[in-house]
């Protein structure tokens, strides 16, 4: 059942910062965006990713996010998938460890991100295609 490509519902339009940048633009990027994850990239490599969860469960206040670089919270130990990983393997992943989103990177660099949100639409839409 979920054996297209995980390029099929990957986001490619990402929102992305630099380890350099402040906490303000990530929740400026998530506000605006009504988005829960950013990739953290330095060139196109990605090197981290800050969720609403990891800003949830911080200990600083409202007023010092410009000065908290993204680099001091931000999760460096990644799962990743490539684009050609199956719709069912993302799944998986955010099964097993209870994830909400993973990178798809290629040859390393960034090149989209897929949540359980999409494969959630993949399923409904397989399961009812005429309500598109």
């Amino acid at each position: 059942m979920m054996n297209e490509t995980v390029k099929t519902i990957m986001s490619t339009e990402l929102k992305t910062v630099s380890p350099n940048d402040s906490l303000s633009k990530v929740k400026e990027l998530l506000i605006n965006n009504r988005i829960h994850h950013i990739p953290v990239i330095e060139g196109k490599k990605l090197v981290g990713l800050v969720t609403t969860y990891d800003l949830f469960k911080l200990s600083i206040d409202l007023k010092d996010y410009e000065n908290t670089k993204v680099s001091d919270v931000m999760t460096r130990k990644l799962a990743v998938i490539e684009p050609t990983d199956k719709v069912g393997t993302a799944a998986e992943i955010f099964m097993e460890h209870l994830f909400h989103a993973v990178p798809v990177v290629q040859d390393g660099e960034l090149v989209g991100i897929v949540t359980s949100f999409d494969v959630l639409r993949y399923e409904y839409n397989k399961e009812y295609p005429l309500k598109n």
